[in-house]
């Protein structure tokens, strides 16, 4: 190879020298500027990672917002004890009662609570229920409806500023699912237990909602009828009842899906309120005529029925009626004798709102009245 030779491939190379290490140098820009951004995006998919969903909260708000659904029962069952044939054509009956603690869930803020049936239970349909909130506040309960086959049973109490809880939705659960049992175990006061879904028990219906949530949450004796929550507060379960075969928890208990359970109560609650008469509460004494109208109130106008008593909480007490008082009217039917009256209600239903005219103290008063359940009474001189 020649001296000019030599010196013109110089050149050559000399002159694509410089394109090349500069496409080099960009190469090497570009691939670290590629890590770069996925070390960035990486850093920025940990930390969403490692803070909680907007979906979700902590587990202390979690029960914050379903405990005040979540009340005590206290339910006092009438059932035979005895049976003894005292002659050919006599038996006796002896009755005992037995006191029932457990747990139910306020589920609207018409007043309507779900609890376990075992709970409420009574051989004779017998109950005195009295229902606690977690603020403190108690009432007298009616059981309006209940499905033995479900252990399911549903109360009514006339309370306002209740705190319906929230739904979630059963079938959405998994094994591994964190939730919490509130219910109030053992008369010690409401209490919250944590633990997952075991398991779900599935049935051989074609039912989504039939089958039976397993959990190593808790469930001790009050705890039935309580709530089952997700990490979110969400009712998913209504507690009860466990697998033990000394009678103490033994790390397998069983709730309700919350979606058979509202399915049942929604059915049960409609039934009832078909076939049951609106209730106002009060106790009647005799129909006011111009004789007693003048003895009472010094008038001879006065007609209707006194009031003797009302039941505390019940939906006379909510309207604002007295002992006392005369009940005048209700809607447009004047009362001029107990059938007058009764008749009125027996038209009625639950949850109907109803004006009822008293007298008190030389004055009419009309008095917008939601009817509750309940057996109406009048007590004749």
């Amino acid at each position: 190879m020649t001296f000019a030779m030599m010196n013109q491939l110089i050149k050559i190379l000399h002159f694509i020298s410089w394109p090349v290490f500069s496409g080099i140098l960009i190469a090497i820009v570009i691939f670290q500027f590629v890590q770069i951004r996925q070390l960035r995006e990486f850093q920025v998919q940990f930390a969403e990672s490692s803070v909680p969903t907007l979906s979700q909260i902590s587990f202390s708000e979690a029960i914050k917002k379903a405990a005040p659904s979540v009340v005590s029962i206290n339910a006092t069952t009438v059932n035979v004890q005895g049976v003894e044939q005292t002659a050919q054509d006599r038996i006796n009956f002896y009755l005992g009662e037995r006191e029932s603690l457990g747990s139910g869930v306020i589920v609207n803020s018409e007043g309507f609570i779900v609890t376990n049936f075992h709970v409420v239970e009574s051989l004779l349909n017998m109950f005195d229920t009295v229902v606690t909130l977690q603020d403190g506040r108690s009432s007298p309960a009616k059981v309006v409806a209940y499905d033995e086959s479900n252990d399911l049973a549903v109360l009514h109490v006339n309370m306002d500023d209740l705190s319906p809880i929230p739904f979630g939705d059963a079938s959405r659960l998994n094994v591994g699912d964190i939730v919490f049992a509130i219910g109030y175990p053992r008369n010690i006061g409401q209490s919250v237990s944590q633990g997952i879904i075991s398991a779900l028990n599935k049935s051989d219906t074609d039912d989504p909602a039939d089958f039976l949530i397993q959990t190593d949450a808790a469930i001790n004796p009050g705890n039935s009828g309580g709530a089952l929550i997700d990490r979110n507060g969400n009712l998913v379960g209504i507690n009860s009842s466990i697998f033990s075969e000394s009678g103490s928890f033994e790390g397998i208990g069983f709730a309700t899906p919350a979606n058979l359970a509202m399915r049942v109560m929604t059915e049960l609650v409609a039934e009832s309120i078909a076939s049951n008469p609106g209730y106002l509460g009060v106790v009647t004494g005799e129909v006011l005529n111009a004789e007693t109208s003048t003895l009472f109130f010094g008038t001879p106008e006065v007609r209707g029925m006194l009031v003797e008593n009302i039941e505390l909480g019940g939906p006379a007490e909510r309207a604002g009626i007295e002992p006392g008082d005369v009940i005048t009217q209700v809607e447009n039917t004047p009362v001029v004798d107990e059938e007058s009256i009764i008749m009125e209600f027996q038209n009625k239903r639950p949850g109907d709102r109803v004006t009822i005219q008293v007298y008190r103290r030389g004055q009419y008063l009309d008095l917008p009245t939601t009817l509750g359940f309940g057996q109406a009474m009048v007590i004749s001189p």
